[in-house]
């Protein structure tokens, strides 16, 4: 394992995953595994490209799927923020924290999903256990953002998980008051408390 895995990472990621050539194992060959600082930064890159090969295989070699990158994001929020569901799907199979916030402004995949228009993505960090109510620093909720946005289907997804249509964030805007300041009545009344 440790030898096609150091085969795979020795090359360059790419969008589309490799086609499959046969590895053969001789006893003269030998190849050393990335350090663990190249497989973490190869993970961040298969989460963005949506490499479900690759994140396996890091997975597999004990690479932090929760460690954040220079600009605060974990493996599992740039996947969601880049519309990459198998490479969501991949991370949860293997044990991410599916509501992990970002250091920078705490904000979640599920709100990077809201924000982005991700529905499939959304349902699947909600299948995963992600708090419909987290809130970012500012006090934020997944919920404002999909209301903010005017993400009608994923209002409803959250909705029907219980997203709590009273939460007021940190200057005391409630979904239906952030919906109202883009001029989007109609989303101010659907999320209305």
């Amino acid at each position: 394992m440790s030898f096609l895995l150091a085969a795979l990472l020795a090359g360059t990621l790419t969008q589309a995953a490799p086609a499959a050539a046969p590895v053969s194992q001789s006893p003269s060959t030998t190849a050393a595994l990335p350090s663990p600082e190249r497989r973490q930064q190869l993970l961040f890159e298969a989460a963005r490209l949506g490499r479900t090969d690759m994140i396996a295989l890091l997975a597999d070699a004990g690479t932090d799927l929760n460690a954040y990158d220079s600009r605060g994001f974990t493996p599992l929020i740039l996947a969601a923020y880049n519309g990459q569901l198998a490479a969501v799907d991949a991370l949860i199979a293997k044990g991410a924290d599916v509501c992990r916030p970002d250091q920078t402004q705490g904000n979640t995949a599920l709100m990077g999903a809201a924000f982005k228009g991700e529905d499939a993505i959304a349902a699947r960090l909600l299948k995963g256990g992600c708090d419909v109510n987290a809130r970012n620093h500012a006090g934020q909720t997944a919920l404002m953002m999909a209301a903010l946005f005017d993400r009608g289907r994923q209002v409803e997804m959250l909705l029907a998980a219980g997203a709590d249509r009273s939460i007021q964030d940190a200057a005391g805007r409630s979904a239906s008051s952030v919906a109202a300041a883009q001029g989007n009545l109609p989303m101010a009344a659907r999320v209305d408390p």
